[in-house]
């Protein structure tokens, strides 16, 4: 079913918007917080959520917000919500390392219909609509076609308690080194996963996420042609906090050495 234009087109100037934000500040002195041990936040990743704040109320005054930031329910609300995460990559943008992006999802009843994630410093925008594809600056997506894990490149992420699962997070690391071309490791959640459509990478997994991490990166690789699930291969959604997508030919193989991974005596700990 058609979606109404004007949700496309706030998802993109939203993340454009908050490009712009980002490339204004980036490299300058600015307020950082710790949320956690190793978790930041930047008085630019709030002042960007107010303003999309803002821009949804005058748009979509009866529309939910789920942000990074600022809140939200935790569980996916009936209705459409924009699902928002000012900069993904903060501790890059606070270290002066230019990845990261802003990324937005728009739910209705906790399924994406709309995605959108621009990363301003290669000036690139990824954007999808379900069942319409997916795009990069207004150009069709693709998978790629690497069906054996000896030839393809992977990426992931570390959650922000891994200090005290050092052993869990680098032995699963470690398979997918063992079985891989090459794993990388970015500090985008919504980067890898735009990758992942795009064919720059092959597969991804991570665990412990939030939903503004992946909901608008999961359906840019279901509308590039991927599969995204979580790391068990049941359904994926938003709220699962965790993800493994791919090209779909690496799907059971990534799977696989998850499962492997995760037997007793393998790992100390849960990935779930």
């Amino acid at each position: 079913m058609p979606h109404d234009p004007l949700l496309l087109t706030t998802a993109v100037e939203a993340v454009v918007r908050a490009g712009d934000v980002m490339m204004s500040r980036f490299g300058q002195a600015m307020r950082v917080d710790k949320k956690g041990a190793i978790d930041l936040v930047t008085e630019v990743d709030v002042a960007i959520e107010r303003e999309f704040r803002a821009l949804i109320a005058g748009r979509f005054p009866d529309h939910a917000i789920l942000g990074e930031e600022l809140g939200g329910s935790d569980l996916p609300p009936a209705g459409p919500c924009w699902v928002f995460d000012p900069i993904d990559g903060t501790t890059n943008f606070a270290h002066g390392l230019p990845i990261f992006c802003s990324s937005l999802a728009l739910e209705i009843d906790g399924v994406a219909e709309i995605a959108a994630v621009y990363d301003p410093t290669r000036k690139e925008l990824f954007s999808a609509e379900r069942g319409g594809g997916a795009r990069l600056n207004g150009r069709p997506l693709r998978v790629s076609p690497a069906n054996e894990l000896v030839d393809a490149m992977l990426v992931t992420g570390f959650p922000y308690d891994v200090h005290s699962r050092v052993d869990e997070i680098v032995g699963l690391f470690a398979a997918f080194v063992g079985k891989a071309r090459a794993v990388r490791r970015l500090g985008s959640a919504a980067i890898d996963l735009c990758y992942v459509a795009a064919g720059r990478m092959d597969g991804f997994w991570e665990s412990d996420l939030k939903p503004w991490d992946i909901a608008g990166g999961a359906l840019i690789v279901a509308e590039a042609g991927g599969t995204v699930s979580d790391l068990t291969g049941g359904g994926f959604t938003s709220r699962s906090r965790q993800v493994l997508a791919s090209n779909g030919w690496l799907h059971d193989a990534m799977l696989a050495v998850i499962r492997d991974a995760r037997r007793p005596g393998l790992s100390s700990g849960r990935l779930d």
